[in-house]
């Protein structure tokens, strides 16, 4: 009875099962850090409860999901996600779990690739999967990777789709096109413009937007754009016509926020169009010095 009650105090204060397995997939799907992951609320509900039942579930929702099979996230990742999982689970001296050795037994003799999938997981349920770089820098580009404020909005592009519906869009720097597959698959763009200035990126883009269907759906409405910040004409932006213009992470590097300004002032100059930009401050010294050059245009 003691422990009944202490296990619902826990659900209160460290989520229920349905939000502890929805917090693992979204995780694993999207490869983030092994800390990231609430192996708290495993560890107390295995407390209470020494069965594996759990643990089984959350291997069902990661692992053995369809999706993890369609797009599985690197080799090194599930092999350090199944040894934290079996680690748990010995630890709390819970039920022996053959399905899980197994699965690490898979991993284990599956050799590492330079590529692999993350999966977005959208409030909707939906994901959008793309093929990533699993090094953080490849052939001298940080575009083979999607970064978190590109997450962030696309999730604020949900929030707010009556910005984009209906309308012709820009982005700036789309880099594996996560922001713009979700505003074009939820958000109903009359026209969506992605652009990047690296070859290998823009190779890469076309590959994830076909993955996630677009080129299928809605052949007429999305355009994959070579846009080098320092070499566009004003013949180009003319041909664009965009009504809004959107960018996430492209003001990390101080010596590309010159380019940057140069753009948009023309940009802002042929049409009236909003502008929104989504930044992770890495340094504040970059990010003030990109809002002082931003205020000049306003």
């Amino acid at each position: 009875m003691e422990c009944l009650k202490r296990y619902r105090y826990l659900d209160d204060k460290y989520g229920n099962k349905c939000a502890i397995l929805r917090n693992f997939q979204e995780s694993f799907f999207a490869m983030n850090r092994m800390v990231s992951f609430p192996w708290t609320s495993v560890e107390k509900h295995l407390e209470c409860n020494k069965s594996s039942d759990l643990i089984s579930e959350i291997l069902k929702c990661t692992c053995f999901h369809s999706l993890c099979q369609k797009f599985p996230p690197s080799v090194q990742f599930r092999r350090m996600f199944l040894t934290e999982l079996i680690r748990r689970l010995e630890a709390a001296g819970s039920d022996p779990l053959d399905e899980l050795y197994d699965a690490l037994a898979e991993v284990v003799g599956t050799e590492d690739t330079t590529q692999c999938y993350k999966s977005y997981l959208l409030p909707s349920g939906d994901a959008v999967s793309l093929l990533e770089n699993v090094a953080l820098i490849s052939v001298g580009t940080t575009g083979l990777v999607t970064w978190e404020a590109a997450l962030y909005l696309a999730e604020w592009a949900l929030d707010h789709q009556e910005i984009f519906t209906n309308r012709t869009v820009l982005e700036l720097g789309s880099g594996l096109g996560l922001t713009g597959i979700t505003v074009c698959r939820y958000c109903r763009p009359s026209r969506y413009i992605f652009s990047d200035c690296h070859p290998g990126v823009l190779q890469r883009l076309r590959t994830n937007i076909k993955l996630n269907g677009l080129m299928e759906e809605t052949p007429s409405l999305v355009s994959v754009e070579e846009l080098d910040w320092m070499a566009v004409t004003e013949e180009q932006i003319k041909q664009i016509e965009a009504d809004v213009i959107i960018a996430a992470d492209v003001v990390y590097d101080p010596d590309v926020v010159p380019s940057l300004m140069k753009l948009l002032s023309n940009l802002l100059r042929c049409s009236a169009p909003q502008v929104i930009i989504c930044s992770a401050v890495r340094k504040q010294e970059t990010y003030g010095g990109f809002k002082q050059q931003l205020g000049t245009l306003i």
